[in-house]
């Protein structure tokens, strides 16, 4: 329900933004400048594109963490401390209504976890072998238990949405940008010149990184509800102390996969500007939030 109430407001917002192109007469007014470029088709083209692209990555999320960190599947605990994970996550995804995700630990010294999949019942939820050393049952539970919230909030499906749509316009931006240029200044009038390709990938590169704060935003939005769904199952004190223990741990080696750094519960530090390109906030920030 989730997917198609979002897929519907955004096929809404398409076909509103079509409407006032046509209204404003913005069509007219392009192709008064040489410009013929049907701007409701191109916008239909650019969804597909955009959704489907970011619809396959969620579907192989699973396999890519996997492969990406090296993730072992738990298919029969062979030590106490695997049937402790197996049997808390087990108890978390109960109380949080959510079906039982895989369990798997990855091999890295640096603490840190994941959880992802393309729904709320087919999941998979990772710890590092160095977090499952180091933190005590407590701080490693409300670990499990901010996971187990990314997965109970929808936040991997809502994230991927949300790219599709980022991805959508930034496509659709940039190839008007690009077929404007190439009509008014190159002055083709037949087909595509080299214009329109180099100016398009040019702004696809700017558009898309100028967009990808709006996804980082939400990203690092995630991580406070998902601080305070790992609260309510683990208990608050349980949740600071976890994440008091990543602050000490902040200056470690972080060595989760670039493309994965979202689905982890810490990065590294970022300042200045380069802080709206991070995906979680601060950690300081998080235990404030809490009321620590």
């Amino acid at each position: 329900m989730r997917i198609l109430l979002f897929l519907a407001t955004n096929i809404a917002v398409m076909v509103l933004l079509s409407i006032v192109f046509n209204l404003l007469g913005l069509e007219g007014i392009l192709a008064a400048n040489g410009v013929d470029l049907n701007l409701g088709a191109l916008l239909v083209m650019c969804a597909v594109f955009g959704f489907g692209g970011s619809m396959i990555s969620l579907f192989l999320s699973k396999w890519m963490a996997k492969r990406g960190t090296g993730t072992q599947i738990i298919e029969q605990p062979l030590s106490q401390d695997e049937r402790w994970l197996v049997d808390t996550v087990a108890e978390l995804a109960k109380e949080a209504g959510v079906g039982m995700p895989e369990v798997g630990i990855f091999p890295s010294q640096a603490a840190n976890a994941f959880a992802t999949g393309w729904n709320r019942n087919d999941a998979l939820v990772a710890v590092s072998a160095g977090l499952l050393q180091r933190f005590s049952r407590d701080e490693v539970r409300a670990v499990l238990a901010h996971e187990i919230g990314h997965v109970a909030n929808g936040d991997m499906v809502t994230l991927t949405l949300i790219q599709g749509v980022v991805n959508t316009f930034v496509m659709f931006l940039a190839r008007i940008i690009g077929h404007t240029v190439d009509r008014v200044v190159f002055k083709t009038e037949r087909g595509y010149g080299l214009g329109y390709y180099a100016v398009t990938i040019v702004a696809e590169l700017v558009l898309g990184f100028l967009a990808s704060m709006i996804v980082f935003w939400f990203s690092r939005w995630r991580e406070y509800r998902a601080d305070a769904a790992g609260a309510r199952l683990a208990g608050n004190g349980a949740m600071i102390a976890a994440l008091q223990r990543l602050r000490a741990e902040q200056g470690l080696p972080q060595d989760m996969p670039g493309e994965l750094t979202a689905f982890g519960i810490s990065e590294q530090m970022k300042e200045g500007i380069t802080s709206l390109f991070r995906s979680h906030p601060p950690l300081e920030d998080r235990i404030r939030a809490l009321g620590g």
